[in-house]
């Protein structure tokens, strides 16, 4: 580009240098000279000229080129949208669909899992009440025979002093001056007899009372295991159905509802 500007300066000399033609604005330059100055500054212009002049000449072609350029890489553009948009849907909708099934298939493995623990502890409650029954059918029958034992002992030892009390009194109703006293030996036999005999069957009715009552509470506990696991069972199916998003289970009996 100096070249140019120093050619131009040097045209510029010769035209202001030049000869004037008389009578008018002309002027005479020497050819040669000027065509070399024009020939020096054509060469020094850059090419990019000369490409800018071929695009401001193809400008209307170029434009149109790149408007159908960019339309055609919008329909493809707009195409390739809607098929990435229908495939998307296509496979949420996949997705969802095979989360809903995942989903309805652990909550029927649970429920079903629920069930059969709920079973299993239905069958532990029946056969703990079973032999509980059991336990209390032989510790009554046991506390029974205990008391028919005691009250059989009673009853002999009873009759021992009673028959005691009537051979002595028998011994002594000869002897005048211990009649009196064999009446009141014999009368101190039998009450110690009888109050021997209250005691035994005291003793045996407050046995029986206790183990009756050891009973009472073992069963009381085992029944309060069974309602505590159930209840267990019955929340623990709940909060796995929360947290899969379709609901809980009614507590009254395991059933989901949304």
């Amino acid at each position: 580009m100096y070249r140019v500007f120093e050619a131009l300066d040097e045209m510029m000399v010769i035209v202001e240098e030049a000869r004037g033609v008389p009578m008018t604005a002309n002027c005479v330059v020497p050819r040669g000279n000027v065509l070399d100055l024009l020939d020096d500054i054509k060469e020094s212009l850059p090419p990019e000229l000369d490409d800018a002049q071929d695009v401001l000449d193809r400008r209307d072609t170029v434009i149109g080129e790149a408007r159908a350029s960019a339309e055609h890489a919008v329909e493809r553009a707009n195409s390739h949208a809607e098929a990435t948009l229908s495939s998307a849907r296509e496979q949420a909708d996949r997705i969802v669909a095979e989360a809903k099934d995942q989903a309805d298939r652990m909550v029927a493995d649970a429920q079903a899992h629920a069930d059969e623990l709920i079973r299993d502890a239905e069958a532990q409650a029946d056969r703990t009440i079973e032999e509980g029954r059991r336990e209390y059918e032989a510790t009554t029958e046991r506390g029974r025979a205990e008391a028919d034992r005691l009250v059989e002992a009673g009853n002999a030892s009873y009759e021992r002093s009673v028959a005691d009390g009537h051979a002595e009194q028998a011994r002594l109703v000869s002897e005048t001056e211990v009649v009196q006293a064999a009446h009141a030996e014999s009368a101190r036999l039998i009450d110690q007899a009888g109050a021997e005999s209250d005691r035994m069957r005291g003793e045996c009715d407050l046995y029986v009372d206790t183990k009756l009552s050891e009973f009472e509470d073992l069963l009381s506990g085992t029944l309060r295991s069974v309602g505590r696991g159930r209840q267990q069972l019955r929340s623990t199916g709940a909060v796995q159905y929360e947290q899969d998003g379709h609901g809980a289970y009614d507590d009254t009996g395991g059933h989901r509802y949304r």
